[in-house]
């Protein structure tokens, strides 16, 4: 993964750790204050609120333990592979678009970054500049021209 993801996992693995289990055991001893915890609404949601952020903070841990970093300013730029930079020309439209090839835990459209495993990253691997993309999508077949890799 790239540096800035596995910064954004270790922030969220410290938000839970220091704010989000801490309010949750206190919602617990409130819930459990409240009496007979058989029919006691607050005390369930607070249970399964406790083993989502278990399971959550648990799959951090795996992740960023396993997590190699890898710098992009490092890659070769002669073929698409994982953390370079892509531009793609719509061969449709002629519409140019940038994209970060990353792993599915970093991947947001919003910010120009597709996950490798996609069916787009995974048409765009190992490719060169002035090949064909073919994504074979729901929506029908879309094609583009690797442009530069950056």
């Amino acid at each position: 993964m790239t540096q800035g993801g596995y910064d954004a996992l270790r922030k969220e693995l410290d938000h839970l750790k220091s704010v989000e289990r801490p309010e949750n055991i206190k919602a617990i001893e409130e819930a459990r204050a409240q009496g007979d915890l058989s029919e006691n609404a607050e005390f369930d949601a607070a249970k399964e609120r406790q083993g989502f952020l278990e399971g959550r903070i648990g799959e951090l841990e795996y992740k960023l333990g396993c997590a190699e970093i890898i710098n992009p300013d490092n890659l070769p730029k002669d073929k698409a592979v994982f953390g370079c930079r892509v531009v793609l020309e719509n061969l449709d439209t002629g519409e140019d678009v940038e994209y970060m090839l990353v792993g599915p835990e970093e991947s947001s459209i919003e910010k120009g970054k597709i996950s490798i495993s996609s069916p787009l990253g995974r048409a765009i691997i190992g490719k060169r500049a002035g090949d064909e993309v073919v994504l074979e999508a729901p929506g029908g077949r879309r094609c583009y021209e690797l442009v530069d890799i950056l």
